[in-house]
Order: structure tokens, then C-alpha cells, then sequence
């Protein structure tokens, strides 16, 4: 696999350390395998470091990580970060919203080939302004509220409970639901 980035490496004019790269992308320890040995998570990650070894200014990633389990997924991402703090430009296509929240600045949502909404993921669809929904357990049951005010809504509550507000949950609108909403499923 050394041998591969190596190669790799050797068609562009400033390119990325093969060591350092094959470090980055976690295959250290398979360093010196072949490359038809690899599972397909580590496969995927030897894609990668052949796509960082010529130190790109631009990368384009479509679904990186499908196939990885959860932790080589978190691995990559921490990768993607320091691709990002050595401002390599990143364009991530990916169906995974929680992987496009953690590792995206700006998020464009496409619907039948147009982009319908662009923006930060936080302020995507009017998240940081949606109603949040206000949930907690009284002697009647489970209750819940859609507010335009929680933080109001919860000093009353801890108000009339006299304290802790008995299980107490509060939520915004997830990338997810404001996709669903833009691409209009799930309403």
C-alpha cells in the first residue's frame, strides 16, 4: 500500500508525505499490506489517501464513508477536519445529515436537480428560528409544546414544579426534518 501512495504522490509537483498520509487516513498498521487484502472501510481509506497525496486545494468526496463502521466513520471525519485546518477545500456529497452537520460550513440541498435551500447547517431552513418542541412528564402524563419561546416556557415550567422540571426535553428542528420539509417528504 506505501508503494501505492508513493506512486500516487509522484504525479503531482508539491505532494503530501506517503507516510504522512497513509498516518492521516489511519492505515499505519497496514502500511505494508497489498492493497486487495484490505476490508472495504480500509479500501475506502486507502481511496482517500491516494486522493490527498498530491496535497489538493480542492477534494471532492462522494459518500466517503458508506461501509464504514461507526468508529473508522468518526476516524474519517477527524481526517476531513484536518484536511479543512490545512484549507483544502471540500466538497462532500453525502446522504448521512448527521456526517453533513458535523464536517460541512455550508450545506446545498438538491431536489430534482435544482438546489432548493443553501446555507449554514445550523440556519439551514430557519432552524435556529423554528419552533422548538418543549416536552416533560407531569402526574397526568407526558406533555408537549411547539414554542416560538422555550427558554420562557421552561422558567414557567420550573416555576410551578418548584425546581427540576420532571423529564424535562427540548428540541429544534434536525437537519433531517428540515430536509425532509424542503424536499417535501414526511410532512
Amino acid at each position: 500500500m506505501t508503494e501505492l501512495v508513493s506512486h500516487v504522490a509522484g504525479f503531482y509537483p508539491r505532494p503530501r508525505d506517503p507516510q504522512e498520509v497513509i498516518e492521516l487516513t489511519g492505515l499505519t498498521e497496514k502500511r505494508d499490506q497489498r492493497a486487495g487484502t484490505l476490508s472495504g472501510g480500509q479500501a475506502r481509506r486507502l481511496d482517500v489517501a491516494c486522493a490527498v497525496a498530491g496535497g489538493p486545494e480542492l477534494l471532492f468526496l462522494d459518500e466517503p464513508t458508506t461501509g464504514f463502521d461507526p468508529e473508522a466513520r468518526r476516524q474519517f471525519w477527524d481526517l476531513v477536519h484536518q484536511l479543512k485546518a490545512a484549507r483544502t477545500t471540500i466538497l462532500l456529497t453525502t446522504h448521512y445529515l448527521d456526517e453533513a452537520e458535523a464536517l460541512a460550513d455550508r450545506i446545498a440541498v438538491i431536489k430534482a436537480g435544482r438546489v432548493v435551500a443553501e446555507g449554514a447547517p445550523s440556519e439551514l431552513g430557519g432552524r435556529t428560528n423554528g419552533a422548538a418542541t418543549v416536552s416533560w412528564d407531569t402526574p397526568d402524563g407526558r406533555r408537549t409544546r411547539h414554542t416560538a419561546t422555550p427558554t420562557r416556557l421552561v422558567r414557567e415550567l420550573a416555576q410551578e414544579a418548584d425546581g427540576e422540571v420532571p423529564g424535562l426535553t427540548i428540541a429544534r428542528p434536525t437537519l433531517e426534518d428540515v430536509y425532509l420539509q424542503l424536499i417535501g417528504g414526511n410532512q
